[in-house]
């Protein structure tokens, strides 16, 4: 049972589910070459929102040392996918002109796809110089992710595309990675299991 923040605005509902602390662990498995990574980590994720139509999104790892070592972190913003109206805030600090598009979980019905499902996109960036634009689709607790655009600076290490999994199985958040990169096709990198924990 999922308890609804009352300031949740109605467009987060397909993805209120995912609102929370969560923390468990992970394992990294990326084979480049004949040379095949591993790691397993420590792993705490955070999905929030501040009144605005769109999750705030954080994910920070360690190594599961003595000293917890730092390993990776990247934050960025989830929600659904809809073409801009008149009333939503932007482009800047422009405010939106008139009452707000879908003020309530019945107007959000109506961006409902072909497939029961919702559009949605996120937006991750990594501090290494890697910035991601997933586009996906929520279908009640399962997520799935495919990249649009990946955008790297000059000093970011090559990666090309990512897909992205995300589901809720009794209760855990169990969540998959794939990636291309380091001159590699898509396929597997990463995955994890977490536990609510606020």
């Amino acid at each position: 049972m999922i308890d609804l923040d009352a300031s949740l605005p109605a467009e987060l509902v397909p993805l209120s589910w995912l609102v929370g602390l969560w923390e468990g662990t992970g394992v990294v498995h990326y084979k480049v070459g004949d040379e095949v990574r591993e790691l397993e980590f420590g792993h705490r994720l955070s999905f929030s929102h501040d009144g605005m139509p769109y999750l705030n999104y954080s994910s920070y790892t360690w190594s599961l040392n003595d000293e917890k070592t730092p390993h990776a972190t990247e934050t960025g913003y989830w929600r659904l996918s809809r073409p801009a109206e008149e009333g939503d805030q932007g482009p800047g600090m422009l405010a939106g002109i008139g009452p707000n598009p879908y003020p309530t979980a019945e107007s959000v019905e109506s961006l409902r796809n072909a497939a029961g499902g919702f559009d949605i996109e996120a937006s991750i960036v990594h501090p290494r110089g890697v910035s991601e634009l997933y586009l996906g689709q929520v279908k009640g607790p399962r997520i799935d992710l495919v990249t649009d655009a990946v955008v790297r600076t000059a000093t970011a290490k090559e990666y090309s595309a990512a897909t992205r999994l995300y589901g809720l199985v009794d209760s855990k958040l169990l969540w998959a990675w794939d990636i291309a990169a380091l001159g590699q096709d898509l396929r597997t990198h990463s995955s994890g299991t977490l536990s609510r924990v606020e």
